[in-house]
């Protein structure tokens, strides 16, 4: 998948990797602002306590 993903970018080199780069880039972005917020409600990581020890 990587390698035709690799050898369907247009240009030299550089820009490959400027557009593999951006490519990255909105994955990660399209994951934190639409894919997350909306499994966060779905997770048990609501109902987080800490428990304070007695100590020495």
């Amino acid at each position: 998948m990587y390698v035709w993903f690799w050898r369907s970018l247009p240009g030299p080199l550089p820009v490959r990797l400027l557009l593999a780069l951006l490519a990255f880039a909105a994955v990660v972005a399209l994951l934190f602002f639409v894919v997350f917020p909306r499994v966060e409600p779905l997770l048990p990581f609501g109902d987080v306590t800490v428990e304070q020890s007695a100590g020495p």
